[in-house]
């Protein structure tokens, strides 16, 4: 039995070139642990997310609160109580009041005994909350008949609705809506919500209710749709959207397409708005379809679907600088990293000068970057490809330098154009919603259901993003679209047509 060494070369350099391969090899895996490790341990994002922050501040809230009620005594309470009445706002006046009288015990005066007059009173107003309140619309139709024809009976045409023969009111259905899709609340937990209220419905009649609705409003859909396309310049991502795959047993991973506009950084006159789209796959071809006749800047991340649609149409793709800080931020996260370190610093300056430049018009943005950003970027491409030379091709921080450099055009498109961003953030924003709502209901029930998914979360997210009511907005165009609204006036319908809710001062 004879058994063979591995020998090593008697070559010095050839040695040294080996051993140097062995020692990024095994950096590249230990970076890849780190990613791993932080991936399922540590925090997802750079900064911590909002909803997380909230919860934190929350709970440190109520044990200040909590130990106020402890320790405070009754002049304390008095102090703090006028304070509250001081800085509160108003309570909305389109609230319904229901007044209470709480008078003195007797008109009599306590001192001589004579008749007390009133010369004034003290009003103070609270806050009541009625949960959920079911209520029945009762329609009457009377039936008329003449005397002297006796075939013959006149009667109302009944009015107009979603839901043939159902039982819901337009407003109900949109409030089934706007729970799903805009407070994530998964129809079979909307269901036991309604049955503590006394009202019985079926997880399955709701998901009838929001199918009717969803393919009731795709024309409205596909206008938004097409009215993002005539823009000049849009933001472009995409998400998972888990799909229940019956045939195999388990979800299958489908897309959605997010195409959204806001122009509001540089004071453009179009109002902000998100489209999305479902596919089923994340092939090229989808983007393609999506954006037929788009002829503007697009920005985007690294996804290579959108760089074939660049080759094929009249697009310009500018790329996203939050993706390429990403990849160092990574790094410089798993441990100590001079190069990653120094591109995030350099990276960082950049975006100070955008902080600074936000809100102006875009000939302004455009002559601030020409002078002050211009010299900072065409400073740290030489500075990323001296780097690259003196690194293991096969690191991580190889990886993040040449996805940097590899799109290094489309990164520098912001420098020629003042209306361009330095980031994706404005669509990655409008993705969220997206996420939070795929947690909580884990995946759609088929094709059909992410498509509805798609059109119903493109009109409530674009209504948040211009303050308008979501629920009144919905229910309006679903009365307007059951009485015939006409499809040649389908821009009525859009949320930029209507009223953004005033801001309010909190209340307290």
């Amino acid at each position: 039995m004879t058994s063979s060494t591995a020998t090593l070369p008697d070559d010095p350099s050839l040695l040294k070139a080996m051993l140097l391969a062995e020692r990024a090899e095994s950096e590249r895996l230990r970076q890849i642990i780190r990613e791993l490790q932080r991936h399922r341990f540590g925090r997802r994002a750079e900064s911590l997310p909002e909803e997380q922050l909230q919860f934190a501040l929350e709970e440190a809230e109520q044990i200040e609160a909590a130990d106020l009620a402890k320790s405070e005594g009754s002049s304390e309470r008095k102090v703090r109580a006028a304070k509250r009445r001081a800085n509160r706002g108003a309570l909305p006046a389109q609230l319904p009041r229901i007044e209470t009288v709480v008078d003195v015990a007797s008109p009599i005066c306590p001192g001589c005994s004579g008749t007390l007059h009133r010369i004034g009173e003290d009003v103070s107003e609270r806050l009541d909350i009625v949960p959920a309140q079911f209520r029945v619309l009762v329609v009457r139709r009377p039936k008329y008949a003449c005397r002297t024809c006796e075939d013959l009976v006149v009667q109302a045409p009944a009015p107009a609705r979603l839901i043939e023969g159902g039982l819901p009111t337009d407003a109900t259905v949109a409030q089934v809506l706007v729970s799903k899709y805009a407070d994530h609340l998964p129809l079979y937990r909307q269901a036991q919500i309604y049955a503590r209220q006394g009202v019985n419905l079926d997880r399955s009649t709701l998901a009838d209710w929001v199918g009717r609705a969803a393919f009731l409003l795709r024309p409205v859909h596909q206008r938004l749709l097409d009215k993002l396309k005539a823009s000049s310049k849009l933001f472009a991502d995409e998400t998972t959207a888990p799909v229940l795959d019956p045939g195999r047993g388990r979800t299958k991973t489908g897309q959605l397409f997010a195409y959204a506009r806001d122009d509001r950084s540089w004071g453009g006159s179009d109002p902000p708005g998100v489209a999305y789209v479902y596919a089923p796959d994340r092939k090229a071809a989808h983007p393609i379809a999506h954006l037929a006749g788009f002829r503007g800047v697009l920005q985007v991340d690294g996804y290579a679907g959108y760089k074939v649609l660049a080759e094929r149409s009249e697009v310009r793709l500018a790329f996203c600088w939050s993706h390429v800080r990403r990849h160092f931020y990574e790094l410089a996260q798993g441990g100590p990293a001079p190069i990653a370190s120094e591109a995030l610093v350099r990276i960082a300056a950049v975006y100070r000068i955008e902080d600074d430049i936000r809100g102006r018009s875009s000939e302004e943005r455009l002559a601030v970057r020409q002078e002050r950003t211009r010299p900072l970027v065409e400073a740290l491409q030489p500075w990323l490809r001296e780097k690259l030379s003196l690194i293991s091709q096969k690191t991580k921080l190889a990886e993040a330098i040449r996805y940097a450099l590899s799109r290094w055009a489309g990164l520098c498109l912001f420098l020629e154009d003042g209306r361009v961003e330095i980031d994706n953030n404005v669509v990655e924003r409008a993705i969220r919603p997206l996420a939070l709502n795929r947690k909580n209901a884990l995946f759609a029930g088929s094709d059909g259901g992410a498509e509805h998914w798609a059109v119903i979360a493109s009109l409530i997210e674009t209504c948040k993003l211009l303050d308008v009511e979501p629920h009144g907005y919905l229910a309006d165009v679903i009365i307007h679209i059951v009485n015939g609204h006409p499809q040649s006036r389908l821009d009525d319908l859009l949320p930029w047509a209507y009223p953004a809710t005033p801001k309010l001062r909190a209340v307290a």
